[in-house]
């Protein structure tokens, strides 16, 4: 906090830190870094008052807002670990956050405010900690003017913050002491708590920060990406504030309450670089151009895109519609476990070319390589392979919480003395990296990382379904979508009744994003003779490549093939 915030206090108090996009058009709100010295201060003494001490764990279950940005810079200050959880999650995916990280206090809010619609976030709070004997406090700030029932552990944050000093001294960190872990999903079903450290993340965060997006001192910048992310981590919080920007928090959604709103916020707050999800783009393009035009881009310089690779049609809209063919556009491509930006355009030589939906370029220090299936490393340009890292960068994750050895197995193990990434790619005659997709059981649902198992472990609770296999598909909007396969229990009526007991399921057990699109009752899955099932084949049925289903020889009855296709085609004509 001291680079985030003391260093500019001391030089440039009344700077503009952030700035708050509320939900409701129109309000924002501007936060100078004395301003946001003086929260992030009062909100590390009153957690220091209730006994958070330095390695204790604290979760922050917030929406976008000064107050959440002030909590996770509290922890930082006095040595917590924050654990951010998107305020979108179940009580029960929060739940399994608070006891796998042992955290010792909440700080939520009593509602959340989203796309003009009220979201009950200490009610969702009270739901998870039920369960989770380590949290002794919960502390409750005020979004909205709606009393919440308040219990004996909770602690009104805004009243004790009003009585807490304003100074207080940061703790002493050593650079590799941690800084934060943030849940991800994997291809097995429990999300992993991926630790970062202080020195190391925060001078990649800012440095990538500076220059990919090329940052100039002055410049607005807004990546309207959810603080409960990685990318709200390096690119709305830690980057910019290490650099000392003008950061926007975006509360809001694109749509609401029209589908001008990302290009309203950027005329009325003059944002200079804006950073969002192609899943966003493609939303809009739905739209038309007229809700662009309709305002002043003028002030933009460098469009980026993150979360997932973005298609060429997005890219082309965001290019020439949104930046009138005059802003840089970076497809930026990272992951939680790397900190920061790994592949981007920029920053390369003044004017060098850019392809469009190409990650392109190896920032400083990354040195990428593609793996064949030997485990060989693949020379040359126009190939294909496994993305790895070859050799360590400081925004690198250092662990898995509570769990090295699935740290090694998940990221290690499979390229030995490499970083293996899980996505594969593309590296062009020019030597330029095109990323391909996950090589792995993990979708990418509206540039949420998803595991398929999540999905599976969640509906398979169900007492009628004794089976699920869960795919990804291109999906128009969201990048991708999840199609479920299940067998049912062979009495088994009211089959439309289980797959909406099931969709209730999973948003309950996970979160609204990870409801499957489609769900298809199938008489057994494709397995191997070990009882493996075959996803491979699944994916194939679901992207209509069915002419080349590859061998089937190893399932253990190559029929069943036959019989999910005859399925498919019966439920393709039926919702159509």
């Amino acid at each position: 906090t001291v680079n985030c915030l003391d260093q500019h206090v001391e030089k440039s108090p009344n700077r503009v830190a952030l700035i708050w996009e509320r939900d409701e058009p129109g309000t924002a709100v501007h936060v100078t870094y004395r301003e946001l010295q003086d929260l992030t201060c009062r909100l590390a003494n009153t957690l220091k008052k209730y006994g958070i001490q330095k390695g204790d764990r604290v979760a922050i279950y917030m929406s976008v807002s000064p107050l959440s940005v002030a909590a996770m810079l509290a922890c930082a200050r006095i040595g917590a670990v924050h654990t951010v959880v998107f305020a979108g999650f179940s009580a029960e995916s929060l739940a399994g956050r608070i006891m796998d990280s042992g955290c010792k206090a909440v700080i939520t809010y009593n509602q959340g405010v989203r796309g003009g619609r009220t979201i009950e976030l200490k009610a969702t709070v009270d739901e998870a900690v039920k369960n989770c004997p380590s949290i002794k406090h919960v502390f409750v700030a005020q979004r909205t003017d709606n009393k919440v029932q308040m219990g004996d552990r909770d602690i009104p944050l805004e009243e004790e913050m009003t009585k807490a000093d304003s100074v207080c001294t940061p703790e002493s960190m050593d650079s590799e002491d941690m800084l934060f872990m943030l849940y991800t999903s994997g291809s097995t079903g429990k999300p992993k708590g991926i630790v970062h450290t202080q020195a190391g993340y925060l001078l990649y965060a800012a440095l990538t920060h500076k220059y990919v997006f090329d940052y100039q001192q002055g410049d607005v910048f807004g990546c309207v990406a959810d603080i409960g992310w990685i990318t709200g981590h390096s690119y709305v919080v830690y980057g910019p504030l290490c650099n000392g920007a003008t950061s926007v928090l975006f509360e809001s959604t694109p749509v609401y309450p029209d589908p001008g709103r990302y290009w309203e916020v950027v005329q009325r707050l003059k944002i200079n670089q804006f950073y969002g999800a192609p899943t966003a783009i493609r939303l809009l393009l739905n739209y038309g151009e007229e809700w662009v035009k309709k305002y002043d881009r003028s002030s933009l310089k460098v469009l980026g895109s993150v979360g997932e690779p973005i298609n060429k049609e997005a890219w082309q809209w965001f290019y020439q519609v949104v930046g009138e063919g005059r802003c840089t556009l970076v497809d930026t491509w990272w992951q939680t476990e790397t900190g920061g930006i790994c592949i981007a355009p920029r920053p390369s030589e003044e004017k060098a070319e850019i392809v469009p939906a190409m990650a392109m370029r190896p920032f400083f220090g990354i040195v990428p390589v593609l793996m064949d299936e030997n485990g060989e490393v693949i020379e040359g340009n126009d190939v294909s392979g496994a993305l790895c890292i070859a050799q360590p960068w400081p925004g690198m994750a250092r662990t898995i919480h509570g769990d090295h050895q699935r740290f090694i197995d998940a990221y290690f193990k499979a390229y030995p003395g490499y970083y293996f990434t899980g996505d594969g790619a593309y590296r062009s005659q020019k030597g330029y990296y095109q990323i391909t997709g996950r090589m792995d059981d993990v979708i990418n649902i509206s540039g949420h990382r998803l595991g398929t198992a999540e999905i599976e472990d969640a509906m398979a609770d169900h007492p009628e379904v004794p089976e699920t296999a869960v795919v990804g598909y291109p999906h128009k909007i969201k990048g991708e979508g999840a199609f479920a396969f299940i067998v049912l229990k062979e009495q088994t009526t009211h089959v439309d009744h289980i797959k909406e007991e099931l969709k209730t399921i999973v948003a309950s057990k996970i979160a609204k994003y990870a409801v499957p699109d489609h769900i298809l009752v199938v008489k057994r899955l494709p397995k191997t003779r070990s009882g493996k099932i075959v996803r491979r084949l699944l994916r194939k049925v679901v992207t209509e490549q069915s002419s080349n289903m590859g061998d089937v020889t190893t399932l253990d009855d190559p029929s069943v093939v036959k019989e999910i296709l005859d399925a498919y085609q019966k439920y393709k004509k039926s919702s159509s």
